[in-house]
């Protein structure tokens, strides 16, 4: 075995190996030997693993529109269980059983939780179209000039004329 340290890097002899290798453990097992804060694996990633794609838990991944959809879906649908199966079961204790307004009964909390949420896209629309309201101000003289530019440039050889209207 060659040693670094050693001059001329010729071969080590038993005992020189075998008190190498007890320093080397001392320093190793030492209160004072430098402790390794980070490691950097340089091995490369696979571009494709060995394992098959696992099932995760939850909703399965979609854009932002189709997650508020689905949620709204949901809360209508949720919300519309009670409400028609109470006004079912009066309807069948009373004896004015219909197919067709029981039918009626429970699509229009759907219809109506689905036309509400139309309407409060559309007034949030409203009124994050609306413009900016901005509060100024000012001490001191303060000159506002709402000075206008209108530029014309024609001809093969460019001549621009410029217009200011106040």
């Amino acid at each position: 075995m060659n040693h670094p340290d050693h001059p001329a890097g010729r071969a080590l002899s038993e005992a020189e190996q075998e008190a190498a290798a007890i320093r080397l453990i001392a320093e190793a097992y030492s209160d004072n030997t430098p402790v390794a804060t980070r490691y950097k694996d340089v091995t490369p990633v696979p571009a494709t693993g060995y394992a098959p794609p696992e099932t995760q838990p939850g909703r399965a991944p979609m854009s932002q529109r189709a997650t508020d959809i689905s949620g709204t879906m949901l809360a209508a649908g949720i919300a519309s269980v009670p409400i028609s199966g109470g006004i079912s079961l009066v309807m069948w204790t009373v004896g004015q059983v219909n197919p067709v307004v029981v039918g009626i009964v429970c699509v229009a909390p759907v219809a109506f939780l689905g036309a509400l949420s139309r309407v409060f896209k559309s007034a949030k629309a409203a009124a994050e179209a609306a413009p900016p309201v901005i509060h100024q101000h000012y001490e001191g003289t303060v000159i506002q000039d709402n000075t206008e530019v209108t530029t014309h440039t024609r001809g093969v050889i460019a001549r621009t004329n410029n217009r200011f209207d106040r």
